[in-house]
């Protein structure tokens, strides 16, 4: 069984800022989302034997990892390939500044593999797939994934077998969390947060 969680609202987030592989930090609002999804982890595992947190190297998803870490008391390790597309030229620049240089390709479904300099499909691919297969087979596999946006997708997209058109149907939430097991997801919602 997986669990997958993107990270909590970051600076970049509230700011329309694209983030990529740049770093960002949770705003305060972020970590409550994070604590709402580590409460919803410690409701779903009644026994945390055996069970590991896997996290992308960015701070924005270290820093989440360690909430559900405090929450579920398993140390975090990190797994590089979950890292986000790198999202070249548009890195750290305001969303709507790039939509409007760029409409063409920042309004298409596909638009995080379409900036100057950055990673495809066929990249992420490349990184993600194989690592999903080195995990434990279920009925052993124990994993909570901390991710992000397109990293959580390309995940989903390899466990669930979807096409590259199904994978961009997939939503990006930060106030919910999603099991993967058997072959099948489920999103689990969390209760509305705000910021403390």
């Amino acid at each position: 069984m997986i669990y997958l969680l993107r990270h909590g609202q970051t600076d970049y987030n509230a700011e329309g800022r694209l983030q990529g592989q740049l770093e960002s930090t949770l705003t305060a609002l972020g970590e409550a989302q994070v604590r709402a999804m580590a409460q919803v982890l410690k409701a779903e595992i009644a026994d945390v034997s055996g069970w590991r947190i896997l996290a992308s190297p960015l701070r924005r998803t270290r820093q989440s990892a360690a909430i559900v870490s405090d929450v579920l008391g398993l140390p975090v390790e990190i797994a590089p390939p979950l890292i986000e597309v790198g999202c070249g030229a548009w890195e750290g620049r305001l969303y709507a500044d790039v939509r409007a240089e760029t409409p063409e390709d920042f309004n298409a479904r596909d638009w995080f593999f379409r900036a100057p300099g950055g990673e495809r499909f066929e990249d992420m691919a490349a990184r993600i797939d194989p690592w999903l297969a080195t995990l434990p087979p279920e009925p052993e596999r124990r994993l909570i994934l901390v991710a992000h946006g397109i990293s959580g997708v390309m995940v989903r997209r390899a466990y669930l077998g979807l096409t590259r058109e199904q994978a961009f149907e997939l939503d990006k939430p930060q106030d919910a969390l999603f099991r993967l097991s058997g072959g099948a997801m489920t999103r689990l919602t969390c209760p509305p947060v705000t910021a403390p």
